[in-house]
């Protein structure tokens, strides 16, 4: 008998690069700026557990642009799909790569599309504050003020969108926090657990793999939980 788990995670496997200070990525920038900040400090192996998460994230990605791409849906036509994005701020950079572009036929606009896969649509009422965040860098940038966040249930494929406005203001504030990480990480002062702050944000900490060494750097009181 073959381990097929076993090969699984044989293929998922990666090697542990540490992260260059002076790069960052718009997909994680909404997140905890003290993870953020551990995990250029003290890398950690990604478990494979969370490897397949992120794998099954990538499938789904791939089965929305076959979706976007069919000619069964005349409606829209998909632009580009998985294309880079880096853009020279001060003395960093900011890389990733942006998920889909499309274009609405019937009235010439052009959209960008982030997809998220979730664990059950039924508990996506809106969309998480790290995820808006990361679109309206991507309209900033790319001088396209129209965006989606598409969220599938890796279940059953079901499906909600959320149309995102602009804001220049929630993107600029986006670049300070780009300049606040950068800032902590070349001063070696580390950042507030703002995830601590309230309770929409402390379910992170349970699932942070630096949960004890934020407990130990600052443990629970009035202003952190």
């Amino acid at each position: 008998m073959i381990d097929f788990d076993r090969m699984i995670d044989s293929h998922l496997k990666k090697e542990n690069k540490p992260k260059d200070i002076g790069r960052y990525y718009p997909s994680q920038i909404g997140l905890c700026l003290r993870k953020q900040w551990y995990s250029y400090k003290y890398p950690e192996e990604i478990k494979p557990e969370l490897l397949k998460i992120f794998e099954l994230g990538n499938i789904i990605h791939d089965f929305v642009v076959e979706v976007l791409k069919s000619e069964k849906n005349p409606e829209v036509e998909l632009l580009k799909s998985e294309f880079p994005f880096k853009e020279q701020i001060d003395d960093f950079l900011i890389s990733g790569r942006v998920d889909n572009l499309i274009l609405i036929k019937a009235n010439g606009k052009h959209i960008l599309v982030e997809v998220k896969s979730t664990k059950s649509i039924d508990f996506v009422n809106e969309p998480p504050h790290y995820n808006v965040m990361q679109i309206q860098l991507y309209m900033y940038f790319l001088k396209i003020h129209d965006g989606i966040l598409l969220y599938i249930d890796k279940s059953n494929l079901r499906s909600k969108v959320f149309t995102i406005p602009y804001s220049e203001n929630q993107a600029l504030f986006v670049l300070d926090r780009f300049r606040k990480l950068h800032k902590h990480l070349k001063s070696e002062v580390i950042p507030d657990p703002e995830a601590r702050e309230s309770q929409k944000t402390i379910w992170m900490c349970r699932l942070c793999e630096y949960n004890e060494k934020c407990y130990k750097a600052n443990p629970p009181s009035d202003k952190w939980m």
